[in-house]
């Protein structure tokens, strides 16, 4: 059993993987990329940490409510008490159980940052000891508010910046996203080109054997000179290195487009060329104006403009 697994490991590991031939057009590359690179998933994690974010911030408006439980809890202890009688101090032994449950609903008010609270709590107590005894405690319901008169107010400025945060993230995704577009392109476009080329130097690879046949004929009937002869030689040498060259040039781009669009890494990829694209005119206040909309690099500089006040506010209330 052990020397079988032993030989299949040997065959799986001389043996190389199977290539798989694939073939992709511009479009599908994109589509690709945006669906399965390593780019696209960490640009997507950053967007999914800024929405919980965003998430957790509006449920910090909603009403929260908590309820606190202590189901049991059992005390015996000694305890030191001045027996009038004797007019000395004495050592009882106290026994005690206590259990209790509260409720309480908090609303945030943004605008003071405070918080407004309605509670509800009852305990019971039972005393075990020379004078046994049991107790209840309740508060139906209480009202109040809490606000710290010199405090700083978090409230407000989360108001202020959470969802300036949040638009940005989302279009940061948009941005980040149609980079790994542009990132593609650029890869499907250096294969095109490593695959033109290797195209090329295997016609000029034949074109050079040809030429050299056809001058090995002529020099037998002393048609031409050594020295030609050895020229068509040198040049069926180059187009030979020249193809050589091509082919570790065209396994190295598309080993790059293979391990960006997440496929393995012995993947043969063959590129559909896409039509001429069409021509579109931008004015420049239309290109100005979705550059301000769309740009979150605009949002970002709002975004710090925003922080930096709430921290000269925070500082400002702090120092009093």
């Amino acid at each position: 059993m052990k020397a079988s697994k032993l030989l299949l490991f040997l065959i799986s590991f001389l043996i190389p993987s199977a290539a798989f031939s694939v073939t992709l057009s511009l479009e599908r590359t994109i589509e690709l990329a945006n669906d399965s690179s390593l780019m696209a998933f960490r640009y997507r994690n950053m967007y999914q940490s800024s929405y919980w974010q965003y998430v957790s911030y509006r449920a910090g408006r909603l009403p929260s409510l908590s309820l606190s439980l202590m189901p049991a809890s059992y005390n015996r202890y000694m305890t030191q008490r001045y027996d009038s009688e004797h007019n000395i101090d004495v050592f009882r032994e106290q026994q005690m159980f206590r259990a209790s449950g509260g409720l309480e609903v908090e609303q945030n008010f943004d605008l003071l940052g405070g918080t407004f609270y309605m509670e509800t709590d009852i305990e019971y107590l039972r005393n075990f000891g020379e004078n046994k005894y049991t107790q209840y405690s309740s508060i139906p319901v209480r009202i109040g508010y809490r606000q710290s008169l010199l405090g700083f107010n978090p409230f407000k400025w989360e108001r202020k910046i959470e969802p300036l945060r949040y638009e940005k993230a989302k279009k940061e995704l948009l941005y980040n996203m149609e980079s790994v577009s542009e990132q593609a392109v650029t890869y499907f476009f250096a294969l095109a080109l490593a695959q033109a080329e290797y195209r090329l130097a295997e016609e000029n690879v034949a074109s050079c054997d040809t030429m050299y046949v056809i001058g090995q004929r002529r020099f037998r009937i002393a048609s031409i000179s050594r020295a030609d002869l050895l020229t068509l030689e040198l040049d069926k040498v180059n187009a030979r290195n020249t193809l050589e060259n091509c082919r570790i040039a065209l396994k190295r781009a598309m080993f790059s487009l293979a391990s960006f669009l997440g496929m393995d890494k012995n993947t043969e990829i063959e590129i559909v060329m896409p039509g001429r694209p069409m021509t579109v005119d931008i004015p420049v206040d239309m290109a100005l104006a979705m550059a301000k909309g769309n740009n979150p690099t605009l949002l970002g500089h709002r975004q710090a403009i925003l922080e930096g006040e709430r921290d000269l506010n925070k500082a400002k209330v702090e120092s009093r």
